[in-house]
Order: structure tokens, then sequence, then C-alpha cells
């Protein structure tokens, strides 16, 4: 087989779609009977310099792909699979891939990279494979230039697959030495120099102490400074690439540089090739981010004690740095795409200005408003457009009083701008700006409103007739009208839209007609303004609502008789269901959420859910998300009379909650049995061992998504409320799921901030189905099932408290499980939180909490403590 591996690689890649198969099912059976032997062949093919490029850029690639894999639950196999292999089969596929660094063929050696760092990320973390840095490290020292790029480029692959903590601080040094060598200007190879300057961007995270060491972080600046000043395109946007890169990482330690870096930046931006000057201003972006990251944090307050200080580098450069970016304002092309959204300089600098904004606040208004005011009605299309996008792009961040009276007059101006002006550039931004209005300033509590009982009537008007325009400016406008009807969301019974409500409702549904509707995403904006405006309308419009549930059931009818379509036509289809049901959940919901409205809709309720079932059944194998979300909105306001469309829903509640590809799909309808337990109450009993049973093999499972964990967890706790005390034939299988997923979850210590949060959403299901099941089991004679559990659950408690790390839901769910359990368990429970070691502690800090939820909870669960321990 090995001899014949160089023709089946070949013939992998024919254009013969036979030959090419029949090549492929060779080399899957070559692997699954002989793995070591496969990969052997493929490091040997990779390895020699006497096969063809292709073969041995696809063996590369194939050993690759046999090492690495995108969902965890595969990587986790990939790398459980080298691990147990024969370590002398490991030993001779780690020469072959090191010999191939020499190679003469770029293709091959650039490969090898790839395959030797993956390994890496394997045995590194090990132990295993201790003399590969020492080995690399010696190859950088050799004469020949692509010996040393391909060692550089395997030295930046390496540090992107393994965490810093991997390799020692010695070792660090060695290879950051050998980078900045490599990007030396002494160097005389141009790729040599790419691959070094490449390989620090990956480096830069392993280089803490590096950076604490006063001399050689200046050198590292030093050499990245001038790497920007390279003859080469390619190295100037890679040292760029680095010094986003320091500004994210290294923010505390930039004042010395930031002088230099802005002479640099500019510089850049006014007269570099565009993807040098958009990772220029992307610099400044990072500097925005972590500024208002640090202030969001801190809310301003700083002190010794600060973790990281903020040095308000946007603050000082504002003079010099508006200016520059509201230039790159003018640099927009002209056949740029606007459905597309392509990406430019001057996207990049009103990106940068509205960052800017929200680092800096007020202060940017006065250095904004000259070049606005100077170029709105210039009569160069690039001169109004740039003026109305740097407006647009300052509106977050700056106090609402500061704004009010500039937006105030401006607005009459932009809506003449967006029916008149003869450029649909202008038009574009014009109705992007007005959204923005709306979304940051209407609605707010400042004392001159932007939108008046004067001037609802104009605005409503021109966007309704902007909806009429080229689909990239009917988007937009569909886009200002969502934000100007969710400002009313909360108004009350009477909604400042009201009159204008049917011929809004008639507009977007013909915009949703249109024949250009699948341009710039419009025929989605519409469906989203159109539920937008449904929920923020008021009782008024409630008939006018209840008419459009058959508007909108009649659309989805029609997308159900389509016959015979085309895989792109079925594309659309789908699509188009998912806004329909989308809508219709919407709709459920709003006249779900008053007694007369829900009185009325519930004539519907047995064709809407026909409906759904259509929409499932045309999918076979998979769910539609929106109709389920709908279904569970249907639910709530049905009630027990959901009941009657279990029978035929059923089956496809199975397929969701076995639908582990589309994970969403499986939270989603974990969810909606959530709602259907607490619509049905004990009703839903027939069906909950095959519910249970599908919950308890999805935790079972790897190829779950983790974030459906959390979910599952809760609706445990759905299940227990919904049928009480029958819960009891599930405790033996789910207490044990809930006690080993709490041990998991109860110690976060050196996680970063998003395994954080996803421990705090985890201990939150836990927490929720805790609570539920003791809810459930309350005042049944059947309590002392739970008695075993609470030792664990307490200790469970004891142990997040010591952590300190919980959020506020999870305090506040964690001293409602205290009452929960004291509550349901009585004296029982009582001694048993005497011995707890942190109860009173959490409680008391949970009583005197700044949450009045948290209070409110810990205030019940005082009340059931008091009540145990006295009986």
């Amino acid at each position: 087989m090995a001899m014949e591996v160089t023709q089946i690689l070949l013939s992998a890649q024919a254009v013969d779609s036979t030959v090419r198969k029949h090549a492929e099912d060779t080399l899957k059976q070559f692997q699954e009977q002989n793995l070591p032997g496969f990969l052997l062949s493929l490091s040997g093919e990779l390895a020699s310099e006497e096969k063809p490029v292709e073969s041995r850029k696809l063996a590369g690639l194939i050993l690759k792909n046999a090492l690495d894999a995108k969902e965890q639950h595969r990587k986790i196999e990939l790398v459980q699979r080298w691990i147990s292999l024969d370590v002398n089969v490991k030993s001779q596929i780690k020469a072959c891939l090191l010999q191939t660094l020499p190679s003469t063929s770029p293709d091959a050696r650039s490969t090898a990279s790839q395959v030797i760092a993956k390994v890496a990320g394997i045995e590194l973390p090990q132990k295993h494979w201790p003399e590969l840095i020492a080995s690399l490290l010696s190859n950088v020292h050799q004469v020949s230039p692509h010996v040393k790029q391909a060692t550089l480029e395997t030295l930046g692959y390496l540090c992107e697959e393994v965490e810093p903590d991997v390799i020692e601080q010695d070792q660090v040094n060695k290879i950051l030495t050998a980078v900045v060598q490599g990007m030396n200007t002494n160097e005389a190879n141009t790729e040599v120099r790419l691959a070094a300057t490449r390989a620090l961007y990956n480096a830069l995270g392993f280089a803490q102490a590096n950076f604490s060491n006063d001399m050689e972080r200046d050198y590292i600046m030093r050499v990245v400074c001038e790497a920007t000043a390279s003859p080469e395109v390619k190295i100037r946007q890679a040292a760029f690439e680095c010094l986003v890169s320091i500004g994210s990482t290294y923010y505390e330690k930039l004042a010395p540089y930031i002088q230099d870096i802005f002479n640099i930046t500019s510089k850049a931006v006014l007269n570099d090739e565009e993807p040098v000057a958009l990772q220029a201003i992307e610099f400044w972006s990072s500097i925005c981010d972590e500024e208002i990251d640090i202030l969001e944090e801190y809310g301003g307050e700083f002190t010794a004690d600060s973790d990281v200080p903020c040095y308000y580098f946007i603050k000082q450069a504002l003079p010099a740095l508006v200016p520059l970016l509201l230039e790159t304002l003018l640099k927009q092309e002209e056949d740029q795409d606007q459905d597309e959204g392509a990406w430019n300089l001057a996207m990049a600098g009103g990106t940068c200005l509205g960052l800017v904004a929200r680092t800096a606040g007020d202060d940017i208004v006065p250095l904004v408003m000259p070049f606005i005011e100077n170029n709105l009605t210039k009569p160069d299309w690039r001169q109004r457009e740039a003026a109305t996008y740097a407006f647009g792009s300052i509106l977050e961040g700056p106090s609402p009083e500061k704004l009010t009276s500039i937006v105030n007059v401006a607005l009459n101006f932009m809506l003449t701008a967006l029916t008149q002006d003869p450029s649909s550039h202008v038009k574009d931004t014009t109705a992007w700006t007005l959204g923005r209005i709306f979304e940051f300033l209407h609605g707010s509590t400042i004392e001159t409103p932007i939108i008046t009982p004067a001037n609802c009537q104009q605005i409503i008007s021109v966007l309704i007739q902007s909806m009429r325009d080229a689909p990239n400016v009917a988007e937009k406008a569909c886009g200002a009208l969502y934000f100007l009807a969710q400002g009313y969301e909360d108004v009350g019974p009477t909604s400042p839209l009201t009159p204008y409500f049917q011929e809004i409702v008639r507009t977007l549904l013909n915009v949703t007609h249109r024949e250009d509707a699948g341009e710039s995403r419009l025929r989605t904006a519409a469906y989203e303004t159109l539920n937008e405006v449904v929920r923020s309308s008021g009782d008024e419009t409630a008939s006018l609502v209840l008419e459009l549930v058959q508007v909108i059931m009649t659309e989805l009818h029609n997308t159900l008789e389509a016959q015979k379509l085309s895989s792109d036509e079925r594309e659309k289809q789908n699509e188009l269901q998912g806004l329909l049901c989308g809508c219709l959940q919407v709709i459920i919901q709003k006249l779900g959420s008053s007694e007369t409205t829900k009185y009325a809709f519930v004539q519907y309720a047995d064709q809407i859910m026909n409906l759904f079932l259509r929409v499932f059944a045309c999918r076979s194998a998979s769910v539609h998300e929106e109709a389920m979300l709908a279904i569970g909105a249907l639910a709530y306001v049905a009630g027990p009379n959901f009941a009657n469309y279990m029978p035929d829903f059923y089956k496809y509640l199975e397929m969701g909650l076995q639908n582990f590809a589309e994970y969403q799909v499986c939270a989603v309808t974990v969810g909606v049995v959530g709602d259907i337990c607490r619509a049905l109450e004990d009703k839903i009993l027939p069906y909950c061992d095959g519910i249970m049973t599908l919950l308890l093999k999805d935790l079972s499972s790897n190829q779950l998504h983790r974030s459906v964990k959390p979910p599952i967890f809760s609706c445990f706790g759905d299940i227990a409320l919904a049928i009480g005390e029958n819960f009891e034939k599930y405790l033996m299988y789910a207490m044990p799921m809930l006690q080993s997923a709490a041990e998991l979850s109860a110690h976060t210590s050196g996680a970063d901030d998003e395994m954080i949060e996803y421990t705090n959403l985890l201990r939150t299901g836990i927490l929720e189905a805790y609570s539920a099941i003791f809810q459930g089991f309350k005042n049944s004679p059947k309590t002392q099932l739970l008695f075993p559990y609470a030792p664990h659950i307490l200790q469970f408690l004891d142990s997040m408290y010591m952590e300190k790390d919980m959020d506020d839901l999870v305090i506040k769910t964690a001293v409602g499980v205290l009452g929960d359990l004291a509550d349901t368990l009585g004296s029982n429970a009582g001694s048993l939180i005497r011995q707890s070691l942190s109860s009173k502690d959490f409680l008391n800090e949970c009583l005197s909490s700044d949450d009045h939820l948290i209070k409110e909870s810990a205030e019940w669960a005082r009340l059931a403590i008091s009540r145990a321990i006295s009986v």
C-alpha cells in the first residue's frame, strides 16, 4: 500500500469524480484498517523530495486533519488516538516532519510547519517531544534562507497551538530572540523577515515576562516599529498586526511608545497601501476597546490597587486622531458593494471614530462638528456621505444632552436628504444615521425629545417612502423604523405610532414581496421591523394585529404549497418559513399578553399549530428553530389545551432533542419542553419518560455542545415542578447527573472570563433544577426521598461561596435553593444547615445586598430556615 500511496493521493485530486471517489474510499479504508501504517505513509510522502508536490501537499493536509478538528468531541477523539499510537511510530512520523522543513518545495515546508505545530499542541502539554524547540532553534542559525523561513513559520504556528504556560521561560526567551533576529533589517531575505514578523504575532502571548523587562520590551518595540517601515507591503502589514496585538495584550506598557506609534500609524493611514492602513487604524480601535473595558469595569474610579489603570491614550490623542480618521471617511470607493458592505478605509475609519466617541464621550463632538458642517452640503457626494457617516458614527458615547440640540437641527436636513439626495451612497448612510439617532437618543430621558407629535408623521412618511428605494437604502430605512418602534415599547397602552400602524404594516408587507427583497437582507429587515412594530403596538391596534394573524398564516400556507423546488429555491423557502414563524411567534406573544386578545386569538390556535406541524414535516430530518420557538409561545397562550396537540407534535419534539448537529435547535427545543411543562403541568406526565430519557442521553453524549447543558438542567426543574412527586422515578438518574455537574462547576480557579461566564450559566441551570425539585416535592409524603441529596447540595453551595466568583443570578438562585431545601425538608434540613460551613455567612451577605432581587430571595430563605430550625 505504501508504494501506491502517491498515485492514490494524485487520483484523489483528479477532475474525474469517479476516479476521485475511488481514491478517497481507498484512503479511508487504509486509515481504518491500519492507522499507524497510514500515518507513516503520509509523513513519508510529505518528506520525500522525489514525490510530486501535489501528492506531498495533500499527504500533509490529511495528516493535519488526522490530528485536529473543529468539533470539540472529534478533536478529543483525535488527540486520544494520537496519544495511544506506538511511540516508535510517532517518532518516525515526527522525524519525517522535521526532515521536510529543509525541502525545496515551499508548499511541503509550509504544510509540514502546520503539522509539526498540531503534534506539538498535543505532545508538549504531556511533556513529550522535549527536544522539539531546541531542534527548531538550531535550524534558525543555518545559512539557508528557506530553512530559516520554514522554521520561523513553524515556531509561529507552534505558539498559536500551545498555551503560554506549556513552554518554559528559558525556551520562550530563545524563541523570541530567534524571531526578533529574523525580523531584523540585517536579515537580507524578505521571506525570512515576513515569517519572523508573523511568528512574533503568535509569540506575543508568551512574552509577559519579556514585556515586564524595560530593556527587552524596548528592543521588541524598536524591531516592530522598524518593520512597519519595511519596503515590503506584507511585512509592514504583519508588523502593524503585531502592534494591534501589543495594544490589546500589553496596554499598560504602552505609555513610553504611544507618541512614536501615533506618528507611525498616522503616516501609514495617510500614505500607505490599504492593507497596511487598515491595520494602522485597527491599532487605535484596539486601544479604544481596552479603554472602554477599563472604564466600564472601574467606572472611572481608579486607585493604586486597580489591576489595569486607564492612561486615557485616546483622550490625549483626540486633537490629532480625530482629523486623521475624518480624512479616511473621504476615501470611499465609487463602486463599493453596498449589499456586501465591503471593508475599506472609509468603513474602518468610521468604525474607529465610533469607538473613539464611546471612549472620549462629549469631548469628541466639537472636534467633529466643523467637518460635518463644512461637508454636508458640498456638491461632491463623497463629502456629503462622509459628513453624514461622521455624524452617525459619534452618536453612541457622548451624553444625550450634548447631542440633542445638534440632532434636532440636523433631523430635518437628514429627512430631506433621505428622499432627495441624488446619491444612493448618501441616502444609504443617511438612513443608517437616522437609525442610530433613534437607537441612542429616542426614548432617553432628555428634556427636549427627538421625536415629537409635530415631526412623527414626517419621519414615518419619509421612512415609508424610502422603503420603495434601492434595496440597500430600503433595508436601512427598515432599520431606522425598527429603532423608532423600539423606543415606544414601554410607553403604555397608547403608542404614538397607533395612527400610522396600518400603513406601516401594509408597507412592510409590500417590501417583503418586492422582487429584489432578497438583496441587502431587505426581506429579513422588513420582517424584523414588522415584529418590532407589533411588539411596541398599543391596545388600540389589537384588532389590526389579530387581522395580521390571518395574513401571515396565508403567507406561511403558500410556502408549504410550493412543489418541485430546486435546492436554491428550497433554501429560500426555508428562510422565508423561518421569518414567518418568527413573526407569528411575536404576534402570539403580543395577543397572549392580555386576556381579551388571548381569548380572541384562541380561534386560530388549531390552524396555526397545523401550519407549524407542516413546516416540521417538510423539513423532514431537522426541526425549524423559529417554528419551535413559536410553539413555545403558543403553549403559553393555549395552557392546558395544548395537550390536544401533543400526540402529533411529540415526534418533532423528539427530533429537536436529538439534533446534536444544529445545537441551537436542540437548546431551543429544551426550552420549549419547559414552556410546555408550565402550560400542561401534570398533563405532561404521559410524555415524561420519553423526554427524560432523551435529556439524560443528551447529557451523556460527548457530541452535545456544552451550551445546551445549562438549559437541560433547568428543564429537569420544569418537569419536576409540573409533575411534583411523580418525579420520584427520575431522581436516581437526574440527581447523580446534577451532582457530578455541580462538582465540576464548583471550582473555577485559574479559568478565563469566558469559562467563568459559562460555569455560572451551568450553576444557574443546576440550582434551578434543585430549587424546582424541592418545590415539586413540597407537602408530599415522599419528601424524605430528597434527604440523601441535601448534604451534597449544601456542600455545593459552600464551595461556590468559598470561590467568590458567582454572578448575581447564581447568588439569587443559590440563596433560593437554601430556602427551598429548608422549606421542603423542614426540621430534617435544620441540623444540616447548622453544620454548613458558610450558610449563615452567605445568607447574611445576601440580606445586605444592594440587589433587591437577591435581598428578596434571602428574606424568603431566612424565614424558611428559621421555621426549619425552630421545629
